[in-house]
């Protein structure tokens, strides 16, 4: 099939590209963002996500690589030059598409279960530990992730990267810390927020019953209308000379055990 060629990195589209890649505030703007790489772009088309261009080098990507695409879909193939302009990563596959990005606002966030788990991150501010966060809700298939107070653009690309494309699989809500503790208040979700104080061992709550696991970051913990709130506080026993782990470290422990009560169901 004959695709329209890009070989110019002046060309007014990859300059679009570097933009959407490198601002958030363009993300915004335009609703737009990058994916990289054909499993992440698998998994975006598999979260319905609505893919506008994509953009191939075939030297690396061959044409008989590309995912299925529906009509609307511009395919451009691309020169090494330009691809090398555009990629995100060192170790790359050779595809790069621009997708619209959804609204994740609180108030559209649907619970199909009766019986949710939620994990909620207050105001995680690195890519890494937010796209870790995500892996850790896709693993445990949880019923939303919330981000409370967020301080990072969910479309940025190393979120993606680091999330592998868990970014897609899940269902986000985003909100600020009081919208989402009157949300759980008024869907009857009880709060475990990981706080130090006045905290018992998180192993000795019942998870069976509708429950919100809220963890904060490293430096700040969560903020008091958590602790206020909180139907339980929780801490991990912990043997070493430190007394915190990584946010996703300590997400991953708290949601397995949650899933362990509910015979990972």
């Amino acid at each position: 099939m004959n695709y329209k060629q890009i070989s110019s990195t002046q060309n007014q589209l990859i300059k679009q590209i570097v933009l959407l890649k490198e601002k958030s505030r363009e993300r915004r703007k335009t609703n737009l963002f990058i994916v990289e790489g054909l499993r992440e772009i698998h998994l975006a088309l598999q979260g319905h996500y609505d893919i506008k261009t994509l953009l191939f080098y075939p030297e690396i990507c061959p044409e008989d690589s590309l995912p299925k695409l529906n009509n609307s879909t511009q395919v451009i193939e691309i020169s090494k030059d330009v691809y090398q302009k555009i990629a995100h990563r060192d170790t790359t596959e050779g595809i790069v598409a621009i997708a619209k990005s959804k609204s994740h606002q609180l108030d559209n966030l649907k619970l199909n279960n009766k019986n949710p788990l939620i994990l909620i991150a207050e105001a995680p501010e690195k890519p890494g530990n937010i796209g870790a966060l995500l892996r850790t809700a896709d693993a445990a298939n949880v019923d939303a992730f919330i981000l409370a107070n967020p301080k990072t653009d969910l479309y940025n690309p190393n979120i993606i990267r680091s999330s592998v494309g868990c970014l897609f699989t899940n269902t986000i809500a985003t909100g600020n810390t009081e919208d989402i503790i009157a949300f759980l208040k008024s869907n009857n979700i009880n709060i475990y927020s990981a706080i130090l104080q006045d905290a018992a061992y998180y192993h000795k709550q019942d998870f069976t019953k509708a429950s919100a696991i809220v963890v904060g970051t490293e430096a700040d913990g969560l903020s008091q209308a958590w602790r206020d709130a909180s139907t339980q506080n929780i801490i991990i026993p912990m043997s070493g000379k430190i007394d915190s782990m990584n946010v996703s470290v300590a997400a991953g422990i708290l949601v397995f055990e949650a899933k362990r009560q509910r015979d990972f169901i």
